[in-house]
Formats: structure tokens, C-alpha cells, sequence
């Protein structure tokens, strides 16, 4: 603590020789980017809250299969675009035994992380239909996913659904569709940044104005059963993940290995297409790709002109971890709720110390503990409030990126905070409460 806060000058001079005009306003990848040379050059160990990387060991199950893969020789061949056969069986397995939703394995196709995913979706769903325009993102949400978006050419539309919950949620969400211009809607759920999570109301909401204006919906699995106020880890029984999936035929999973198997290096998710929208024609889809049909255009034309494939052992990984859960062998929840754990125990230091929860409650419910937070401080921006706490080595994100209407909040990832370094944090939030006395 000697050495803390740092002068806000050499954090100024370190961001301008990083490219980084505001940190307060840049993209995770910047901030993560200073905070690596702050650390290197004044050598003070950062609060890492920054970015979404798993803190946990990946399992051995999947990394003991790809291995046997590699000796067995498939690092020679190319993998079939659409996915390795027992890959895609055990996805559709999976989501059957734990969504309660039937969805065919021609419809399960491995990606690049959920990322390319979503950018696969985009690349067809927002281009069957001229006289559509692009996506609306129910907000706040992945900053990635818009910028997705722009580089496509692909106009978006987005609104904060914090004060849109419950029975207020029909009238705002069908004041966007009804322009006719929407092709998509994604929504993540649990939602990264703030940690809500629809309700099966809400998502019945979606499903029926969906249907009404003929649009795709995108729902982003990425935190898949990390709402640990419920378990969702039983296969085949109930309670199961909530998903659109029960509320409209048309409609796009994104599925993540990233948090629930901590395989975030392997780089793989899946997409799951309902059989309803992957067997649908769209004439105008033929602008771009050499059939009218859904799944056919996402696989052979989107993903193909992306990528030869998702790496053919990583694959057979993701198969045995899948098969390990389906078969009641490896309760992946019992490992991930050291997320919910610490998120609860940091929250209590940084409301204890003068900061404030942004975003706060499920409708009327106390908000789950789980892989993220948000936090304000009284009196502060969201920029502001960045660039201070890099002073006391604590980084983080500005609300601002996600499509928040809340300015003055930031996201807190708990990922890579260890346990260890708690007692360090509750000491920085001490001070910097003292040095900034409202």
C-alpha cells in the first residue's frame, strides 16, 4: 500500500503511450492491455475485475479426451464443418436433459466460442429479409456483439430492460418491433453485466411478440445455470434453464464452454438452431448464399466463409465433458459456484466501504450472486470512477459499453480475484473511501 494510489499522471502517461485516449471509456481488451503494463511498470499486483476470464482449473474430462484425440491422429484432418457426429449428439442431448427443449443434432454446430456464434447468426439471420434493417440487443449486454454487428454494415437498435422488467416489458419491447425493420433479437440470460435473469413471464413476452413480428431470436447462454439461486444441474429433471425455446419456434441458442467448463483457451461453443428455423426458406437469402434454407446458409455459407472448422480435438473434448454431465458423472455446478461465493463476500466490501450496487434487484428478488456485479460510488461517473480506482491497482468496466443507461456504474468480473488477495481488497476500498469521503 506504499506505493498506492498511484499518481494519476503516470496512469494518464501509461494509457496515452497504450493507445488509450479514456480509459473510462475503452473496451475490455484496452483495459486489460493497461492494466498489464501498469503492472509492469510500477509492479503493484492488480484487483483484476476487468475481464470475464474463468479462475478455475478446466477439467481433466476434457482435456484427458483431447489428448487421446491428438495420439489417435486428428490433428491431420480437417473436422467436418458441421461438427464431429458424437459432438453434436451429446449438444442435442444436453439440451434436451437440461432445457427440457428437443432440437435435432443437425441443428448443433460447434463454433469458434460463442462469439463466432453470434456472429454466425447475424451473418443469416439479419440478411433474410431486404426489407429488414438488424438486430435489436435487449440491454445492457456484450459489448462485442454490437461491434459485430457494425463491422457487418448491420443497423441495431437496443433499450436498458432494467426499467422495462416485469408488466412494463410488452409495451416497450413491441414499441421497437412494430417498426417492421427488426430481423433479430438477442438477449443474454444470466445477463452479463448485471447478473439479472428473466423471468419465465418475460421470456414468454419475447416468445410472443417474436412470433407476432416474425423475428429471430438470439439467446445467449454464455453463464449457462449460473443463477445459483436455483439448481439446474440435474439431468432430467426439473428445474431446467430457462430459454425462449419454450415460448417460440424460431430461435437461436448460443451455448458456452468458456464459464461452466472453465475451456475458455479451447475456444469452443455451440450454436443450436431450432429445427423449425433451420429447415425454413428465406428467398432472400439467396442474395448471399447458394440456398433459400436456414441451417444450410448458416453452416455452408456463414460458418464455412469463417472458418474450416472448429479445431478437431478441442471437439472431442467438449464431447466428453458434455457426456460426463449427461450422464450424471460430473456436476459442473459444484465447482462453479465459487463464482456466487466470492461475488457475494465482495460485494459486502465494497458496500461497506460507501459503494452502491447498480443494479440491484430481480423485479422485487434480492439479485443472484454469480460471475459479475455492478458497483457505483456516490458523487462519480462511471468514468471518473475507473480512472480513480486504477489508482488503488482495482480495475474494471464502464457500464457505458454495455448499453446501460446507468453512467456513473462499472461491471466487476469476480473471475480473477483470488480469494487471497480479499483481504488486500477490502484494504485498497478502505482507502479509497477515506480519500473520497462523500
Amino acid at each position: 500500500m506504499t506505493f498506492i494510489p498511484i499518481p494519476a499522471e503516470k496512469l494518464k502517461s501509461l494509457a496515452q503511450s497504450s493507445g488509450i485516449p479514456s480509459p473510462g471509456t475503452s473496451s475490455i481488451r484496452e483495459i486489460a492491455h493497461l492494466v498489464d503494463k501498469i503492472e509492469e511498470n510500477t509492479g503493484i499486483k492488480f484487483i483484476r475485475m476487468e475481464m470475464g476470464v474463468p479462475g478455475l482449473q478446466a477439467s481433466s474430462i476434457g482435456i484427458e479426451a483431447e489428448i487421446a484425440a491428438l495420439r489417435n491422429g486428428v490433428a491431420s484432418a480437417y473436422p467436418d464443418i458441421s461438427g464431429i457426429k458424437p459432438l453434436k449428439e451429446e449438444t442435442a442431448r444436453f439440451i434436451k436433459l437440461f432445457l427440457d427443449v428437443d432440437i435435432d443434432p443437425e441443428g448443433c454446430i460447434p463454433t469458434v466460442g460463442s462469439m463466432m456464434g453470434a456472429m454466425v447468426s447475424f451473418l443469416v439471420a439479419n440478411r433474410n429479409d431486404r426489407n429488414k434493417e438488424g438486430t435489436l440487443f435487449l440491454d445492457p449486454g456484450f459489448p462485442v456483439q454490437k461491434q459485430q454487428v457494425k463491422m457487418l454494415g448491420h443497423d441495431y437498435c437496443s433499450f436498458d430492460i432494467y426499467k422495462y422488467r416485469g408488466n412494463k416489458l410488452k409495451d416497450k419491447l413491441e414499441s421497437h418491433l412494430e417498426s417492421g425493420k427488426i430481423s433479430s433479437l438477442l438477449f443474454s440470460n444470466p445477463n452479463n453485466p448485471t447478473w439479472i435473469c428473466l423471468t419465465e413471464d418475460e421470456l414468454a413476452v419475447i416468445g410472443e411478440l417474436s412470433k407476432k413480428y416474425d423475428v429471430i431470436v438470439i439467446e445467449d447462454l454464455a453463464y449457462f445455470g449460473m443463477d445459483f439461486r436455483k439448481d439446474y444441474s440435474s439431468p432430467g429433471r426439473p428445474p431446467f434453464q430457462p430459454t425462449i425455446a419454450h415460448y417460440t419456434d424460431e430461435y437461436i441458442m448460443l451455448l458456452s464452454s468458456s464459464k461452466i467448463f472453465s475451456y475458455a483457451g479451447q475456444r469452443i461453443g455451440m450454436m443450436a438452431i431450432s429445427n423449425q428455423l433451420f429447415n425454413r426458406s428465406y428467398p432472400d437469402l439467396l442474395r448471399y448464399y447458394s440456398t433459400d434454407k436456414f441451417g444450410h446458409s448458416a453452416i455452408f455459407g456463414a460458418l464455412y466463409g469463417l472458418s474450416a472448422g472448429v479445431t478437431h480435438s478441442v471437439q472431442y473434448g467438449l464431447t466428453a465433458l458434455l457426456k460426463a454431465v449427461n450422464d450424471g458423472r460430473y456436476k459442473y455446478r459444484d465447482d462453479i459456484l465459487e463464482y456466487g461465493e466470492k461475488a457475494r463476500e465482495m460485494k459486502r466490501m465494497f458496500v461497506s466501504n460507501g459503494f452502491e450496487i447498480t443494479y440491484d434487484k430481480d423485479l422485487d428478488e434480492p439479485l443472484a450472486d454469480g460471475f459479475y456485479f455492478t458497483i457505483s460510488y456516490p458523487g462519480m461517473s462511471g468514468r471518473e470512477l475507473i480512472e480513480q480506482l486504477l489508482c488503488y491497482g482495482i480495475s474494471a468496466i464502464s457500464l457505458v459499453t454495455t448499453g446501460s443507461e446507468r453512467p456513473d456504474g462499472l461491471r466487476a468480473c469476480v473471475s480473477q480475484v483470488r480469494r487471497q488477495q480479499f483481504g488486500d481488497l477490502d484494504i485498497r476500498l478502505k482507502k479509497f473511501n477515506i480519500d473520497h469521503t462523500v
